[in-house]
């Protein structure tokens, strides 16, 4: 999981380590070398505890048992040892990240701070001295004008003013105006000495920082007055940020992933009792009529299923070198017949735009999904313009954006003439159920399933929008290597029945199975029924069977996966089809071999004699 930017983790002054569970270093970051003097090569594989200081040995080590049990790090403070043999401070910020198992750990160097707290105990000529030699912006305020008194040369350097105008200023003066009052407050009330965080400032140039500020009381030249280090913690919020979405992100696909594996079988069972008893129909047109209703219902909540687990990443991609010149242009007509003669499309198409892996279903859904919402957005009516072309994203973009890595990618670029999404809700328009839409109107899972889709494939979409002016989604796939080469689908095969082929039916969910068994014996199977991973070994001891129809997630310890490998390493001519409602499938896991399928819940009995007879031919 890629939760800090590249980037930031190569450029950051803060020392940044991902751990593993047993302590050891994975990653380090370049400034290593600045903070501790050593190479990352030096330290990746190695545990902290020859670098932390002895006395802060036990601390450290009970942080990290806090942190394993979900408690977030924050301003922790702990020595290193420097490999010069100097000491240095670190205060930390972390997070523990149960699925990666894992540590991710921001450290601050902080000694030149601890440097000047001593110093400040010490005597008024060492606090002179790292006053105008501290590398951390540093100032005095009067605290009865709130006028500065004096600013060091890493302030002046950081906030773009010089000396005299810093002396001309009031605090005031370098916060935005939304805290000026806040700052106010906090100057005049301020206890003796105080750290507080949450803060930002203003430069000369317009840049607002985010800083910490420390501050303290003392008699500056005969005045009352306030001593301040701000440390400049921009790039730090900037990783928390990335970090905090990405839990979030990965939470709610967790959530939507499982929730759709459980819905997946309740629809099972719904669709294969709808198609058997549209088979044992006798010419009541009504009651004919009524099953396809149900099952167009129950079909269109399979497809709520599938957006989900888009969502969540968990969907199984067909991906194939693609044209996206071809792609978008088979998709224009007919997007005029759906968006209605209202909307005006135009497709301007790039020349040599590159070739792109990526699922062509796929990505014709997310540019349905896109287009639908584009629809919504113009009600009385407008123009869509779809355009591909070649972009090289290079590092300053990515370091806006986590999940990118520079370089080449195609880029398909859906505009509107709409309404436009307002600041406060394009945070939000890519989570699931999240929808401005009156109700009926929509699920709020098109974005979700578009953003998901593209997480999947390696790529990224981007948003831009203003109110009463328009929208644009940009889509980027990562460009393939080598020259475009469209693979055309292959024709269906014709369905086949069954000769008699024994096939073991293992679902743990009962009304499930007794759904699979009947419709495998009306194809013309004989079925043996199992519940379990267990039950099924036994079975397959005890007499001959030609393929083993199984699902994946059972209770008891033991997958689909690990029956399918078990099985096939003492009988290896035995064909395996696989089934779920939860696919985040490779087909080959686990050690299984290659003679087998996947078949995503919920499927129709036309796709179960598709499958086993595709298996067993083969």
């Amino acid at each position: 999981m890629r939760v800090i930017n590249q980037r930031i983790f190569d450029t950051s002054p803060d020392l940044i380590l991902v751990v593993d569970r047993q302590g050891r270093f994975i990653r380090v970051s370049p400034s290593a070398m600045a903070i501790l003097g050593y190479h990352p090569d030096e330290l990746v594989g190695h545990i902290a505890t020859p670098l932390v200081h002895p006395e802060d040995l036990d601390s450290t080590r009970n942080e990290m048992r806090l942190a394993r049990r979900g408690r977030v790090t924050r301003n922790f403070e702990c020595r290193y040892v420097h490999k010069d043999g100097r000491v240095v401070t670190l205060n930390w910020t972390g997070v523990w990240s149960e699925p990666e198992q894992q540590h991710f750990f921001i450290g601050r160097d902080i000694t030149a701070l601890k440097e000047t707290q001593q110093a400040l105990e010490n005597s008024e000529r060492s606090f002179h001295y790292v006053f105008e030699n501290s590398p951390l912006p540093m100032w005095v305020y009067e605290r009865a004008s709130l006028r500065f008194l004096a600013a060091n040369h890493a302030a002046t350097s950081t906030y773009g003013y010089t000396s005299d105008e810093f002396l001309a200023m009031r605090i005031g003066d370098i916060r935005p105006s939304e805290e000026i009052g806040r700052m106010t407050r906090s100057a005049v009330e301020a206890v003796a000495y105080m750290q507080t965080s949450g803060w930002r400032h203003r430069t000369k140039d317009g840049r607002i920082l985010d800083v910490d500020i420390y501050s303290h009381d003392l008699n500056f030249d005969g005045k009352s007055a306030r001593m301040v280090v701000a440390i400049d913690v921009t790039a730090r919020k900037t990783a928390e940020a990335q970090l905090a979405q990405a839990q979030k992100m990965e939470a709610v696909g967790n959530l939507t992933g499982g929730m759709a594996h459980d819905f997946n079988n309740l629809l099972g069972v719904i669709i294969g009792n709808l198609d058997l008893l549209r088979d044992r129909q006798t010419g009541d047109p009504e009651a004919g009529e009524l099953t396809g209703e149900a099952l167009d219902a129950a079909m269109r909540g399979a497809d709520l299923t599938q957006r989900l687990l888009a969502f969540a990443r968990r969907q199984p991609l067909q991906p194939e070198r693609t044209d996206l010149n071809r792609l978008v242009s088979g998709i224009g007509n007919l997007l005029k017949r759906t968006l209605g003669e209202q909307i005006g499309i135009t497709l301007q198409l790039g020349a040599k735009v590159w070739p792109v892996v990526v699922d062509p279903a796929q990505l014709e859904s997310s540019l349905t999904n896109l287009a639908t919402n584009a629809r919504d957005a113009m009600p009385k009516g407008g123009d869509l313009t779809i355009a591909t072309s070649n972009r090289h994203l290079d590092a300053d973009y990515a370091s806006q954006y986590a999940e990118v890595a520079p370089g080449d990618y195609a880029m398909i670029e859906v505009t509107d003439t709409g309404t436009g999404i307002p600041p406060e809700i394009a945070g939000h328009i890519f989570e699931p159920f999240y929808t401005t839409k009156e109700q009926g109107r929509g699920t709020g899972l098109g974005l979700s399933m578009v953003f998901g889709f593209m997480k999947q494939s390696g790529g990224h979409i981007n948003l831009y929008s203003e109110v009463g002016i328009g929208t644009t989604f940009r889509l980027y796939l990562p460009r393939a290597a080598g020259a475009a080469e469209i693979t055309a689908a292959a024709p269906a095969e014709p369905l086949a029945r069954g000769v008699g082929e024994t096939v073991l039916a293992v679902e743990d969910n009962a009304s499930l199975r007794r759904v699979v068994v009947r419709q495998l014996g009306e194809l013309g199977y004989r079925v043996i029924e199992a519940e379990d991973a267990q039950t099924a070994l036994r079975v397959l001891e005890s007499e001959p069977v030609d393929l083993l129809f199984t699902d994946i997630v059972m209770p008891g310890g033991s997958s689909g996966y690990d029956l399918a490998h078990a099985a096939q390493l003492r009988w290896p001519d035995l064909k395996v089809v696989l089934t779920s409602g939860f696919p985040e499938i490779k087909t080959n896991g686990n050690g299984a071999a290659p003679n087998l399928r996947l078949l995503s819940k919920p499927y129709r009995r036309d796709d179960l004699a598709r499958a086993i007879r595709e298996v067993l031919e083969a």
